[in-house]
């Protein structure tokens, strides 16, 4: 059986109920470390805890851990995740009033022309690794 990564995850394989936090972390592909950091400072929460105390995870927490997740290698600092993830749960509340999710929404759209400059930077960066790793090769097959 192939591994599948968050990204692939379907409903039919979607637990039905709460999840601890050790499945989410496989689920997200994060270390538990990242989870309980990303909880300490504020960046999310789960919904909840068992009697015990231990975590419980919603499939929405999940989703948005993937938001969180997906902004990571963009360069986004903590406190930029979580302004996007306020301006998310905005939108999603059926209790923002107009005026609230207009202020969110250009808030979203000036992250997201930012997300696309760091991508494009991210893109130049590949292929200047891409350029060096082909300049390396040359190196090294004509001197060997």
């Amino acid at each position: 059986m192939t591994p599948r990564s968050a990204a692939q995850v379907t409903d039919e394989t979607r637990p039905s109920g709460p999840m601890h936090i050790g499945e989410v972390a496989t689920r997200t592909e994060l270390s538990l470390r990242s989870l309980r950091h990303w909880e300490e400072v504020g960046l999310l929460h789960p919904s909840g805890r068992t009697d015990g105390g231990f975590r419980l995870y919603t499939e929405e927490d999940v989703q948005k851990i993937l938001v969180i997740r997906r902004m990571k290698p963009l360069g986004f600092t903590l406190e930029e995740m979580k302004a996007v993830m306020v301006d998310i749960e905005a939108l999603r509340d059926p209790g923002t009033t107009a005026g609230d999710q207009g202020a969110a929404r250009a808030r979203l759209r000036s992250v997201l022309d930012d997300g696309v400059e760091r991508r494009e930077r991210l893109v130049r960066q590949l292929a200047m690794a891409d350029e060096f790793i082909e300049i390396l090769g040359r190196e090294s097959a004509q001197n060997a």
